[in-house]
């Protein structure tokens, strides 16, 4: 599982049986839309699975995080993945409860 982040700043989450190639794959126009219009890309996190499935699941988990959580993972700011995964809008019973 990997993290790319693109021209634009962006970032682009994947997983492969093989780092080298798609990164190569990715930097030649070859890789997935969202990069092919954001070039170069430069490889920022790696995560080392047993099983593809594994790795498919990850990038599937990450992909749902926000911007700000991956940039935690990314610097290895892992005491703050928890706090970034809160919700906090008024719906959130325990942010409710502090703002009352």
């Amino acid at each position: 599982m990997y993290i790319l982040q693109c021209s634009d700043g962006s970032y682009y989450t994947g997983s492969t049986i093989d780092l080298d190639n798609r990164i190569s794959e990715h930097q030649d126009g070859r890789g997935a839309n969202h990069t092919k219009k954001r070039l170069p890309v430069e490889l920022m996190y790696v995560e080392e699975y047993l099983s593809i499935a594994s790795a498919f699941e990850r990038e599937k988990q990450i992909q749902g995080w926000s911007r700000a959580k991956k940039e935690a993972l990314i610097q290895g700011e892992f005491q703050t993945l928890p706090y970034l995964a809160e919700c906090k809008n008024h719906t959130n019973y325990r942010y409710f409860k502090e703002v009352k």
